[in-house]
């Protein structure tokens, strides 16, 4: 870049003397105008001439080159140069913005660690990242990047999550909590077990999903690459029709024609089109990355833009999943017999609902109780305790065992409990909803046509969930083969152009999310299988990211189209001109310069995103 500037600063110095200094030998004067030119365009001349040798013939090198070049022949000198020293202009410029723009996402996105201090004997050794491997120990001082995904066994700190959440919100950890790689360690010394080699971190991961996302182009940008590849040929065929035709039929002179034809090729160069709807897109997924919102690619950034329909899973994405053991009820024998067998049956489980009845529970589960214990997707477990068959899940799971069992009326999840295929009750467990989901709820439905929420639990449950929230349609008893069909079905409310969205875990909702346009994976930090699976990563769980990545996807596709309308309006406008000799070249200089800046400047606003809603709706619910 400082080369450029050095270059167009000399030539326009010597193009200013060659205009204003009075020489009296014409080919003085040339020369001069000659060397202003070198100076100033020698770089894309020699790039047109090697594209040339390569078959690449109709680029914005050869257009100038032949415009500029050719104005020498029909001795319009100064035009000539200034066409080329202008053209460098537009060029630096656009160089300042797209580093501008790379170096702010660069900054954004500097989550990659240097180092890592692991414990050897007694004593630190700072190593790479890459040469650690999942057991090792680590120590992570205050102020320094946490360079793998790790459990901490000491210390308490705060952490610096912004570079992956977009929340300045520090985040605390103690024993046992998970660490991030990506975040900065704020306040205390951490000893922490690694939990994952750098490849398969978090911060690697995040890393080569934002590093790929330009090669996914949205519709728009592939529209451009084919337009150019057709349009500039053509317009050099034009033109030079434009420099022949005439002059042969209306027996005119070459000089005037040769000049509406150069004009006319200056005109037709693409930058502003081919340079700024991908800088557009690009500030576009940088921006949202800032806000801890990270889309796959411009073609996922284009869909979400078109989304009519939102669907929703309930729990994890629209609730916490942090449930609470709210009402039992048995039959044939005393409530903690039944919430005993149920904790018991899921002690093999991680799920949220399994981790509330064994803390419900309270106990300390002994072992060898236990002696068969299997999952069955979709509907619960079963396992066998002290000898006895226990089945503990859904009622779609006492429906497959053709168990009679009780509904009731409560709000929340029920877990129904058959033992030796004897209903013994249920279980009923609530959720909370997050501070932000009514409100994420209410904005989304100001910019979509329908909201609907697909869950497994109970109607009663569901529907009070959906009343809350303001969602339109709810479908609640749904197995994850059951969402895909509902999701089938929703495609017949949307419009031939419009896309449907899924948010889920990403996890048990996998099949959902990649059957959806858009798949949105919400409080993907440390969930390898959303950050895989979905087409948007959410890295925190708060539902008021999802609008907000809405916003940030038309908002981009806004500037795209103001920048192609800008763009080829502009263009068309002086073309037609140009062919008729109303205007001068230097007009041209505009509609290819002036455009350009114009739209770079444009597309470079898609870097500028504002903050969400505000977090201050405090929902709570028994659901």
């Amino acid at each position: 870049m400082k080369r450029r500037k050095i270059q167009i600063a000399a030539g326009g110095a010597l193009l200013l003397i060659a205009v204003l200094v009075n020489i009296k030998y014409e080919w003085s004067r040339l020369a001069l105008f000659i060397v202003a030119y070198l100076i100033v365009g020698w770089d894309v001349v020699l790039r047109a001439a090697k594209n040339v040798l390569k078959g690449r013939v109709f680029d914005e090198n050869f257009l100038m080159s032949v415009a500029t070049i050719g104005t020498f022949f029909i001795a319009q000198y100064a035009e000539g140069v200034a066409v080329m020293l202008f053209y460098q202009v537009g060029e630096l410029f656009q160089l300042f913005a797209v580093a501008k723009s790379r170096k702010s996402i660069a900054g954004l996105m500097d989550i990659r660690p240097d180092y890592a201090n692991v414990e050897k004997a007694g004593e630190l050794i700072r190593t790479k990242p890459e040469e650690v491997r999942p057991g090792d120990i680590i120590v992570i001082k205050p102020g320094e990047r946490i360079p793998l995904d790790a459990v901490v066994v000491d210390g308490n700190s705060f952490l610096d999550t912004s570079a992956l959440t977009g929340e300045a919100l520090p985040r605390e950890v103690a024993p046992d909590s998970e660490l991030l790689s990506g975040c900065i360690n704020l306040s205390g010394v951490l000893t922490a077990r690694v939990t994952k080699e750098y490849g398969q971190s978090t911060v690697s991961k995040i890393l080569d999903l934002v590093e790929n996302a330009a090669a996914k182009k949205s519709q728009s940008e592939r529209f451009i690459t084919k337009f150019a590849r057709y349009y500039t040929p053509a317009v050099v065929i034009i033109a030079a029709a434009l420099a022949v035709a005439p002059p042969l039929i209306f027996q005119q002179g070459f000089d005037i024609w040769v000049y509406r034809a150069l004009s006319f090729l200056v005109v037709s160069c693409p930058c502003a089109l081919v340079i700024s709807i991908p800088l557009s897109f690009f500030g576009g997924i940088g921006g949202a990355s800032r806000r801890g919102i990270l889309i796959k690619g411009g073609n996922y950034l284009e869909a979400l833009a078109k989304t009519e329909i939102m669907v929703f899973d309930k729990t994890g994405t629209l609730t916490k999943g942090v449930f609470e053991v709210q009402k039992i009820f048995a039959v044939g024998m005393p409530e903690s017999a039944v919430l005993e067998l149920a904790a018991y049956a899921e002690s093999f489980s991680g799920h949220p609902i399994s981790l509330s009845l064994k803390e419900a529970y309270g106990r300390q589960l002994t072992g060898g109780r236990v002696t068969r214990a299997e999952d069955i997707a979709g509907y619960g477990v079963s396992a066998i305790v002290d000898g006895r068959e226990v089945f503990a899940g859904s009622a779609a799971l006492m429906q497959k065992l053709n168990v009679p069992y009780t509904e009731g009326d409560s709000v929340g999840t029920v877990v129904h409990v058959a033992v030796d295929k004897k209903y013994a009750g249920h279980i009923v467990i609530s959720d909370e909803l997050k501070s932000d989901a009514a409100q994420a709820v209410k904005e989304l439905k100001s910019s979509i046509k329908h909201t609907v929420m697909l869950t497994g639990d109970n109607e009663y449950a569901a529907k009070k969930v959906a009343e809350e929230l303001g969602i339109e349609k709810v479908y609640s008893g749904l197995l994850p083969g059951d969402k895909v069909r509902k999701m089938e079905e929703l495609f017949a409310l949307k419009s031939a152009k419009g896309k449907i969205a899924f948010a889920g875990d990403g996890i048990n909702d996998a099949p959902v999310l990649a059957r959806a346009d858009i798949g949105i994976a919400m409080g993907a930090l440390g969930s390898d299988a959303a950050i895989e699976a979905a087409d948007v990563v959410i890295m925190t769980d708060e539902p008021s990211k999802i609008p907000e990545a809405i916003r940030i996807s038309k908002k981009t596709l806004r500037i795209a189209y103001q920048n192609i309308i800008l763009a080829i309006g502009i263009k068309t406008a002086v073309l037609v001109l140009s062919a008729l000799g109303i205007t001068t070249m230097w007009a041209a200089i505009f509609a290819d310069v002036g455009v350009t800046i114009i739209a770079v400047l444009n597309a470079f606003r898609a870097l500028i995103i504002k903050k969400g809603i505000q977090k201050n709706v405090s929902v709570r619910s028994a659901v």
